[in-house]
């Protein structure tokens, strides 16, 4: 099965001394095409893993950090024409995220990645309408990948990955649909890791909440439905039931294949995980998904 994995990682080359706790093929490229041929796959998109948003960093800092990521990303990337980067944006700072974009516009880029929760405001701000409108008018599809949950209750267990990463998710999706983001920005690409996260078992409470007028809870210029369909989703949600959740939510054509290549928490077989459900393998999802949806998604076929 040729097509594109969406969903892979890469630490940037950077000129400075940056030390993260991670699987050594970060820094091998060569090992990721290594992965592709074993999957089937033609290409990849490749993002900087969480450890590098620095969401302590804020204004110029944050710009300046962006900017020496994105350089690193680019050579890291150089010669391998199979692999195809996303910008990373300060996402926590609505203004250093929009100079991080315009000083990363090049074309090379399929889209930019920024990380959700953490230390982020909510997506809903009206702060964020100009990054948003540049995203739309450029046709950019925009991953966000969870960052450091900020809850200390889940330092133990592996919460903070386990249970965090899936709400931190949710937390940015709902922030966009009930905050009508998704509404006014029809052009808008959002693709969320993970499966989604949690938002595929939220997503009957969350329209229940606006069909009963909950406080807080405005008036949807897009049913929340309507507005989950407005997603792009990876298939990482390890269990077949979810798996056709994801169908069902965010429907056949929004979802993509995603390994979140090289972390134990990943698959190194996303087709298959899309396939363990029956009624997925039988309708060709994963090669539509890594295929005519993430060409879709992303405006890159890899072929």
């Amino acid at each position: 099965m040729s097509g594109v994995d969406v969903h892979t990682h890469l630490a940037p080359a950077l000129d400075r001394v940056y030390t993260v706790d991670g699987p050594p093929d970060l820094a091998e490229p060569e090992r990721l095409e290594s992965y592709l041929d074993t999957a089937g796959l033609s290409g990849a998109i490749v993002s900087v893993p969480p450890p590098y948003y620095r969401q302590d960093l804020t204004g110029g800092d944050a710009v300046e950090w962006a900017a020496a990521v994105n350089a690193g990303l680019t050579r890291r990337l150089s010669g391998h024409s199979r692999l195809r980067g996303l910008a990373y944006l300060p996402l926590h700072d609505p203004a250093a995220a929009l100079d991080a974009y315009q000083a990363a516009g090049d074309s090379a880029w399929v889209g930019v990645v920024a990380g959700a929760g953490g230390r982020c405001p909510s997506l809903a701000d009206p702060a964020y309408e100009p990054l948003w409108r540049a995203l739309e008018a450029d046709g950019r599809a925009l991953m966000l990948h969870p960052a450091q949950s900020a809850d200390h209750r889940l330092a133990d267990f592996y919460l903070h990955n386990l249970l965090g990463n899936p709400v931190e998710t949710a937390v940015a999706a709902a922030q966009l649909v009930f905050g009508n983001v998704l509404a006014h920005h029809p052009g808008l690409r959002v693709v969320l890791v993970h499966g989604g996260g949690v938002v595929p078992a939220l997503a009957g409470r969350w329209a229940r909440g606006v069909e009963t007028s909950r406080p807080g809870v405005p008036e949807q210029d897009l049913g929340v439905r309507d507005a989950l369909r407005r997603f792009w989703v990876d298939g990482l949600t390890h269990d077949a039931t979810m798996a056709r959740a994801l169908v069902e939510v965010f429907g056949a054509d929004k979802v993509l294949l995603g390994s979140d290549w090289p972390f134990p928490m990943g698959t190194p077989d996303p087709a298959a995980a899309l396939n363990a459900c029956p009624a997925l393998a039988g309708a060709g999802i994963a090669t539509k998904a890594a295929t005519v949806n993430a060409a879709a998604a992303f405006g890159w076929s890899a072929e």
